[in-house]
């Protein structure tokens, strides 16, 4: 029996066990947070960064990072504040469902969906490369790219199914580790004696440009989604929010500590890395760190033992960004937005059903990139890029209508920004979204995730708004209030 709700839903009636067979358990405190949103974001270090430079030149790459910066601050505190008020694991869904309806709950939904899952093949195509490149180098070994996908998706989705508690011990284990690859790099380069500021700025400027910027000014725009490599996914947090042991308290804790790191390793690694490579040599590079060990050492095989630690970075990102598609797919199905047997959690307690779609869907975008005529990583590195500032601007309209409709939402965490904060970051936004819809070299990644985005709005349209769920997420945005 379905029960009518606003904006054209229906809620259905579901057994008594129904959220049983869809139970999570809280296992994450401060230290493992933090973990997971490093963890998921610091294979931006190691690559797709780069291929900014290609877009604006050093200089135009450094500017977008500062300006990516200031979004990602306003954001974080932004979403802190919504995620102590309404600590479910639907997160960004989660905030446009209480401020939007659930016309905007799918909508956001759906852009943090496509951010994670095409996140999650950016991140097994570039460990693809440096694997390869790898056993190439010490072994002599070497296989064709769709080989290297299938075998890390299967060995991180056997990760993430296993249970919530290994997942989190894991991210805290490969953070340090990957933090200790690039303080190693850093003091590495420091002193090798390699690096120069002239590296910096040696791509030749275009007629009426300086080295410093040899593209222009509006190269800045083009260059921020590759800026937001070094940042994308430390948002994530939230839909950890019911395997948390105290979520109101710590999650806003955790991703404002864990961007203040990812700040730190960002301008090491944007000064250190072009400056001893060259910042022309880098623009393209599928591999960055390894250049810059391949620059430091002139050994290959130590250089190749390094990139081997350096390739730990890559798979911190891959577990933490599949935990956090795995999360946004369950609640979202939870709920009915998606087919309900996409949040069956099983004995392990975690969303089994949805990683492995997340990566069959992830693993099918990797193909049509490859073998469709385009290059794979930075097509599908765009689709992320393009779901996510949907995700961020939706969000942050969310953040400001709970402000002027929810005054009275109890707020654990206010965001020290406030409204104007968030509309900062929302404006920043919406400035790659239109950067990237200009880009004429962005076309193919903007139309698939357009057809996508039809797709899934016409099928919710059709059957999911007439058989959702009173998930925790839509009762607090039925009741208005946590």
């Amino acid at each position: 029996m379905a029960e009518k709700g606003s904006q054209g839903v229906s809620y259905t009636n579901v057994s008594s066990d129904y959220f049983d067979k869809r139970g999570l358990e809280r296992h994450a405190g401060l230290l493992a947070l933090w973990a997971l949103g490093v963890a998921a974001v610091i294979s931006g270090d190691f690559s797709g960064w780069n291929f900014g430079i290609a877009e604006a030149g050093w200089g135009g790459l450094l500017i977008a990072t500062i300006l990516v910066t200031i979004m990602y601050y306003g954001m974080l505190f932004s979403i802190g504040e919504m995620a102590a008020a309404l600590p479910h694991t639907g997160g960004a869904y989660s905030f446009a469902r209480s401020s939007m309806g659930p016309w905007g709950g799918f909508v956001t939904g759906f852009a943090e969906t496509i951010e994670y899952v095409a996140t999650t093949g950016v991140i097994v195509f570039f460990s693809a490369s440096y694997a390869d490149s790898i056993t190439k180098e010490l072994f002599g070994l070497t296989m064709p790219v769709w080989i290297w996908w299938i075998i890390l998706y299967v060995a991180f989705l056997a990760l993430n199914i296993k249970g919530a508690a290994v997942s989190f011990k894991f991210a805290i284990w490969v953070s340090f580790i990957a933090l200790g690859v690039l303080a190693i790099f850093a003091v590495m380069a420091i002193f090798s004696g390699e690096f120069s500021f002239s590296n910096l700025t040696n791509i030749a400027p275009e007629a009426g440009n300086s080295t410093f910027l040899p593209m222009g000014v509006w190269a800045i725009v083009a260059a921020m989604p590759f800026a937001m490599w070094f940042f994308l996914g430390i948002e994530e947090l939230p839909l950890a929010a019911e395997e948390a042991h105290n979520p109101t308290r710590d999650i806003p804790r955790a991703g404002l500590r864990g961007l203040g790191t990812l700040v730190i390793t960002a301008i090491l690694v944007l000064v250190l890395n072009p400056g001893i490579t060259g910042a022309k040599e880098l623009s393209e590079s599928g591999e960055p760190l390894l250049d810059g060990f391949r620059a430091i050492l002139p050994n290959a095989d130590v250089a190749a033992i390094l990139a081997a630690f350096a390739l730990i970075g890559l798979l911190a990102s891959l577990q933490g960004i599949m935990f956090a598609y795995g999360r946004n797919i369950y609640s979202l199905s939870r709920a009915g937005y998606y087919p309900k047997v996409l949040s069956l959690t099983g004995s392990r307690k975690t969303p089994w059903t949805a990683l492995i779609a997340g990566a069959l869907i992830g693993y099918a975008a990797l193909l049509w990139a490859q073998y469709g005529g385009e290059s794979a990583g930075a097509v599908v590195l765009n689709i992320a890029v393009w779901g996510a500032v949907i995700a961020y601007f939706l969000q942050m309209v969310s953040y400001i209508l709970l402000n002027r409709n929810l005054p009275n939402l109890n707020r654990p965490y206010k965001s020290p920004v406030g409204v104007a904060g968030a509309l900062v970051a929302a404006l920043l936004a919406l400035l790659i979204f239109v950067g990237q819809a200009l880009n004429p070299a962005l076309t193919t990644a903007i139309q698939a995730i357009a057809i996508v985005y039809v797709i899934g709005l016409v099928l919710f349209g059709l059957f999911g708004r007439k058989k959702l769920v009173l998930s925790p997420e839509e009762r607090a945005a039925i009741s208005g209030h946590n």
